[in-house]
């Protein structure tokens, strides 16, 4: 050890450096585990109540699907009985069907008019600020309200036929709410008028990051719009787009409250989906294990389409 530590002093006057310090590795050693500590420290409160308010009650939720649990009382253990009923059809797959029309016209529809609205009132509009606020502030409005008034909007002496007669469509009236062919598309009016706003949000945060001189190089050199939209705009914005496409797909699928206010599920269970079927099962007619079982479905569903449509977009992103 001695020989060592002359041959290491011997080292630093030939070349002119001080011996390292075992001491000051030592420091840094211990402050990068004090830094390591304090970060899990701060982050374990945040993990207890996400794990004891999210993933626990969801995962009892799917331990009572293989149950036959009404609520109350005793239950036994059925297997995978519930998932049979299911798999049989009837209510459940129209409420499958109407939950994957739903949610696809959703997630397409919000991202276009979103993306359409930011590219509108990026840079050129004089009141870009105002238009901006008027197009977020469903956002920020209970759904059940807003719902409760489209629904007023709907009936068959509201607003929206009394303007129809006042211009000569009368042809055009419907009972909007009542009539299985148009009770899907006004569910969805009223969806995508309330969260196209924030994808329009979305989709600015995005633009803001494209250089306003790359789009000028680009059309100086004779790039079309559509071009410079395609080639500098999109693979800018990709994250955005990203993020916008996966919220409002979950957004989609899961929607309860805008047709629990609006229809309840119905005509005739033409507007019932997978959200409104789990209520009806668990709540209204008492059977929480099938209610979980259609419950873990869905969550399934969601998990599945969320992660493809994300691999397919980084597929495209990087192609």
């Amino acid at each position: 050890m001695t020989a060592q530590l002359e041959q290491n002093t011997e080292g630093a006057r030939v070349t002119g450096r001080q011996p390292r310090s075992t001491k000051s590795n030592g420091t840094k050693d211990l402050r990068r585990s004090e830094r390591r500590f304090a970060t899990w420290w701060w982050f374990t409160p945040a993990l207890l109540a996400l794990v004891l308010i999210h993933y626990a009650p969801s995962a009892i939720g799917a331990f009572f699907a293989f149950t036959n649990w009404k609520g109350i009382g005793k239950w036994q253990f059925v297997g995978w009985e519930n998932f049979a009923a299911i798999a049989e059809g009837g209510p459940t797959t129209t409420a499958l069907i109407n939950t994957f029309i739903i949610g696809i016209s959703f997630v397409i529809l919000t991202n276009v008019l979103g993306l359409m609205l930011a590219l509108g009132l990026n840079r050129t509009v004089k009141s870009r600020n105002v238009i901006r606020t008027l197009i977020f502030a469903p956002v920020v409005l209970s759904s059940l309200a807003t719902s409760y008034i489209w629904k007023f909007i709907f009936e068959q002496d509201g607003p929206l036929n009394e303007f129809l007669a006042a211009v000569g469509l009368e042809s055009m009236q419907r009972t909007w709410l009542g009539d299985p062919a148009t009770v899907l598309p006004a569910i969805i009016i009223v969806m995508v008028w309330q969260s196209v706003g924030l994808v329009m949000v979305m989709y600015l945060a995005g633009l803001a990051t494209v250089s306003p001189e790359l789009e000028e190089a680009a059309a100086l050199d004779g790039a079309t719009w559509w071009q410079r939209f395609n080639y500098v705009i999109l693979p800018a914005i990709m994250p955005s787009v990203v993020i916008a496409m996966t919220l409002m797909l979950i957004n989609g699928l899961r929607v309860f409250d805008q047709i629990q206010a609006l229809t309840g599920g119905g005509p005739y269970g033409a507007s019932e989906t997978l959200a409104v079927t789990i209520y009806k099962e668990t709540f209204v007619m008492g059977r929480f294990g099938f209610g979980a079982a259609l419950a873990l479905v869905m969550s399934v569903i969601i998990i599945i389409l969320t992660v493809a449509q994300r691999l397919l977009l980084r597929t495209n992103s990087k192609g």
